[in-house]
């Protein structure tokens, strides 16, 4: 089983996996547009956690995860418990491109535009005030941001908008 991860699958997946490869996903964009209420806000002062939000000519760059078939489902039961707390993401099986050239399906976690916590329509500026602010059950929502920006620029993967929000978010925090 591939699993595709995008935000913090990549530097907190988490589960024993054998094999890695950077990996893309075609007709998603990786965004800031769901409110987190348990992991990196609450109820009353949300986060805001990554998603893939799906647009046709997006591309998402981010790494393919190969879990050993004996890991499976305790993998599959982890990643459920995880990813599906709240039900703002909705589990999918979808084609990747591995950096190899092969095409595999992998499991992949999307946000429900039709949610309450799918925000979507956040201008960057929105984002980084509610980043720099937000803390949840797993720590602050900057925290969140700076391991994953980092974790993509080590990878060699160049997303501005997560670059643009680290250095916003760390001028608002001083």
């Amino acid at each position: 089983m591939w699993v595709f991860g995008y935000g913090s699958l990549l530097w907190n997946p988490g589960f024993e996996y054998v094999q890695c490869q950077l990996a893309t996903l075609s007709g998603y964009h990786r965004s800031f547009c769901m409110r987190s209420i348990h992991h990196r806000g609450t109820p009353e002062a949300p986060g805001l956690v990554l998603a893939l939000d799906e647009q046709p000519d997006a591309l998402c760059h981010g790494m393919a995860l190969l879990v050993p078939a004996a890991r499976r489902q305790q993998t599959l039961s982890y990643l459920r418990e995880r990813e599906l707390v709240s039900s703002a993401y909705v589990e999918k099986t979808l084609l990747i491109v591995l950096a190899d050239g092969s095409t595999v399906s992998a499991l992949t976690y999307v946000v429900d535009p039709d949610h309450v916590q799918y925000c979507g329509a956040l201008s960057m500026e929105e984002q980084a005030l509610i980043i720099s602010r937000a803390v949840g059950g797993r720590g602050a929502n900057s925290e969140y941001l700076y391991k994953t920006a980092h974790q993509l620029a080590d990878m060699g993967i160049c997303d501005a908008d997560l670059s643009w929000l680290s250095t916003r978010v760390a001028a608002l925090a001083g």
